[in-house]
């Protein structure tokens, strides 16, 4: 899994039918670096599984683990968001989310 922050939504209106009701997010991942999370990589758009929204930090994951959530089972998906993020502290010290 990984630390993201939604920094968009995707609209289409021509998908393939699995697609369907499918809310679809643009991610930034996020890692740990000089004592803070920082933006790593590029973005990545992701079906959201939980009701996510803009700004929020949250929890996904990609490849074939993508495809194990009830919203994404048997979908053409790579990255799905599985989770919002509380808090998030490493070494005992809470570190602010993206």
């Amino acid at each position: 899994m990984f630390l993201a922050k939604v920094i968009g939504s995707v609209v289409s209106t021509q998908k393939n039918a699995q697609f369907q009701g499918m809310k679809l997010l643009v991610v930034q991942p996020h890692v740990y670096a000089e004592g803070g999370l920082k933006p790593s990589g590029g973005s990545v758009v992701a079906v959201d599984s939980v009701g996510a929204g803009l700004d929020e930090c949250v929890l996904f994951t990609q490849g074939s683990s993508a495809r194990l959530t009830p919203v994404t089972k048997d979908a053409p998906v790579d990255a799905v968001i599985v989770g919002i993020v509380d808090s998030v502290e490493i070494g005992g010290a809470r570190i602010e989310k993206p």
